[in-house]
């Protein structure tokens, strides 16, 4: 009895001296481990030090094309990359979970005389299922419905602003997007989520995406890896792409 009686008082002391360490500064501080270190990007155009580089400019080596990975078919000019009519969606030769994604592009001059649904219509497909619009949304000046403008997921949410440029001039995306988990039986335990900034604008904030992507019908999921490619759609336009890079998270 006296054995059980001296344990409950030296734990009561253990509680009350951990209780006591809160007063200290000292009893939150963790020192360990140190993030890592990331030099950012320098210029404009560059990309920070831990980036894959899929795009810079000057080759297609990290690119297929979607349909029979046979090499990436879009023509180079001035260091941009074109969704040249015809080509075909490309796709990224290596998969990723998830991620922060950087995607500079821009839509033709005609895109406004080309009108619904090529106005300057093409698309970033994270895991190569769900689809980060891109359109001429200048100035809203191209007619289409609201859940399909740049910066939507594509016919799931509208969204939060509208900060295109003009055609002709250098948009850029980033993209912070949270891969899905399945759970042994194919079913969703934690669905996508993605955040993204147009020109530096905050465009959506950490939405649920509700599943593949949907031109008729309702989103939903299907079982797999929780990895993906990164696809550029070809959809009539000849949108132009540059400086393209991915930070796995």
């Amino acid at each position: 009895m006296k054995k059980i009686i001296f344990q409950i008082a030296l734990a009561a002391i253990s509680l009350s001296g951990f209780a006591q360490n809160f007063k200290v500064p000292e009893t939150t501080e963790v020192w360990e481990p140190k993030p890592k270190l990331v030099v950012p990007a320098k210029t404009h155009g560059g990309a920070p030090s831990d980036a894959i580089i899929l795009f810079d400019g000057t080759s297609l080596n990290a690119w297929q094309q979607s349909k029979d990975k046979a090499p990436a078919k879009w023509p180079l000019k001035d260091g941009a990359m074109i969704a040249k009519n015809g080509t075909g969606e490309i796709r990224t030769k290596e998969e990723f979970g998830s991620f922060q994604l950087h995607v500079e592009f821009s839509t033709p001059l005609d895109s406004k005389k080309a009108g619904y649904p090529n106005g300057g219509n093409s698309g970033v497909f994270l895991h190569g299922k769900y689809e980060i619009q891109i359109f001429d949304s200048y100035n809203n000046e191209v007619p289409i419905y609201a859940n399909g403008q740049a910066g939507s997921v594509y016919k799931q949410v509208i969204p939060l602003a509208n900060s295109m440029l003009k055609p002709g001039e250098w948009n850029a995306y980033d993209i912070f997007f949270t891969a899905p988990k399945f759970r042994y039986n194919g079913s969703v335990e934690t669905p996508a989520y993605v955040t993204v900034l147009m020109n530096g604008v905050l465009i959506l904030n950490h939405f649920e995406i509700q599943g593949t992507i949907q031109y008729i019908g309702i989103p939903s999921y299907e079982y797999y890896s929780g990895k993906g490619p990164i696809a550029l759609q070809e959809h009539g336009s000849e949108v132009s792409f540059r400086n393209i890079w991915i930070r796995e998270l």
